[in-house]
């Protein structure tokens, strides 16, 4: 070997044992630029496609936005998509893949009752933090044997409370309700028969399928009683089909939509059959109506505006899964661990005791509740000339 060649390979060497030093003397710690990745389990095609692809498209948007923003200390956030199809077999399929990745940090679900609670068990088996978008109180309760498992978005007897204020408030006697015969269906019609029953206002139901396209039948029966109001606990889809049957009946009453059957903030084609309907659901449907009087209120009204820009109208849906990102991500950064890996078990400790203002609302986590939003979350909408309002 030349002597050139040894003192410029003696001088590299020193190069990097004295960088190594001052890094050691200075205590500057190694930085984790590693990616987040976040799997998510959606519904992207059949029979609950179209709440799918709007959490699909929110949770783009958030990545998007959090990795532009420089808040992730260095690092980007990875989203892993698949299709579930709707189908609670395929989820649980999926389910298993992202979690045999030693990669993946946390698993978002979409919006499929039947997916989330069968997936329970597996999840907790894998022990690898997921957080649903659906609504069925069964997924995060009780909280014990959920340790794994966490839930974003509104709950039946909150829903179920603020329903009833609203109809005693409107000196409502009798009311039809359409509940979809599902887990959250059959939690919100036990929730709302008991307040009802606390308020002295009779309830006669009428159940029908998640998967069913025509709901003339069920709306006749109801509409038959001659009930005050009608309550429709039903996912979007078949809420409009409901409102829209309803014209086709002698019914001439007030119809209520619980916050499950939230969808699209302009109610195009079924806007005349919505007319002056009560929504029960966040402020983040309605923000531009609010006075961003808070940093919280603020970040509300720029989600909306963002979504709204990017595609052209807003679901108000899309709030769960991008607070379901915010969250991840702050519980992978508080998680700390080692540089380049995963610590599950790190993060599902941050979210059990999370707290924010998110999107949706004000959120909190706590070892014995896994379903973080909170009641306040939840306020009173009113359909006008096409489009939701805030009540009032």
């Amino acid at each position: 070997m030349s002597p050139i060649r040894s003192a410029t390979i003696a001088a590299l060497a020193s190069a990097v044992v004295a960088t190594t030093l001052t890094g050691c003397q200075f205590g500057e710690a190694e930085q984790d630029t590693s990616p987040i990745v976040i799997a998510a389990d959606l519904e992207l095609s059949g029979a609950a496609a179209t709440v799918g692809r709007t959490y699909q498209r929110a949770l783009e948007l958030k990545v998007d936005q959090l990795n532009a923003s420089g808040a992730l200390n260095g690092r980007k956030i990875d989203l892993k998509v698949k299709d579930n199809r709707s189908d609670s077999a395929e989820s649980l399929r999926n389910i298993v893949d992202f979690s045999s990745d030693s990669k993946v940090s946390a698993i978002i679900m979409g919006g499929c009752n039947e997916c989330a609670v069968g997936a329970v068990g597996t999840i907790n088996e894998k022990r690898i933090p997921t957080i649903a978008l659906a609504a069925s109180g069964a997924i995060a309760a009780p909280a014990a044997e959920r340790r794994y498992v966490f839930k974003l978005g509104p709950n039946a007897a909150d829903s179920a409370a603020a329903l009833t204020t609203e109809l005693r408030r409107n000196n409502i006697r009798k009311v039809g309700m359409l509940v979809s015969d599902d887990d959250y269906g059959q939690e919100g019609a036990t929730a709302l028969k008991s307040e009802l029953d606390k308020a002295k206002i009779t309830l006669r139901q009428q159940r029908i399928k998640t998967t069913d396209t025509d709901v003339s039948q069920q709306v006749q029966q109801l509409a038959s009683g001659k009930p005050d109001a009608m309550v429709f606990w039903t996912p979007p889809e078949q809420a409009t089909l409901a409102a829209t049957s309803v014209q086709q009946t002698i019914f001439r009453g007030s119809i209520y939509f619980d916050a499950a059957a939230a969808g699209d903030l302009f109610l195009g084609a079924a806007a005349k059959a919505t007319e002056k309907a009560t929504l029960i659901f966040t402020q983040t449907m309605v923000i531009d109506d609010v006075i961003a009087t808070t940093p919280a209120k603020a970040a509300r009204r720029q989600w909306f505006q963002d979504y709204t820009a990017r595609f052209g109208g807003y679901n108000g849906s899309s709030s769960f899964a991008a607070d379901a990102v915010q969250l991840i991500a702050d519980a992978e950064l508080r998680a700390g661990g080692e540089i380049g890996k995963v610590d599950r078990n790190g993060i599902r400790d941050v979210l059990e005791t999370s707290q924010m203002d998110g999107l949706s609302g004000p959120i909190r986590m706590t070892p014995d509740n896994h379903s973080g939003l909170m009641p306040q979350a939840l306020t009173t909408l009113v359909a006008r000339n096409g489009r939701w309002r805030l009540a009032g």
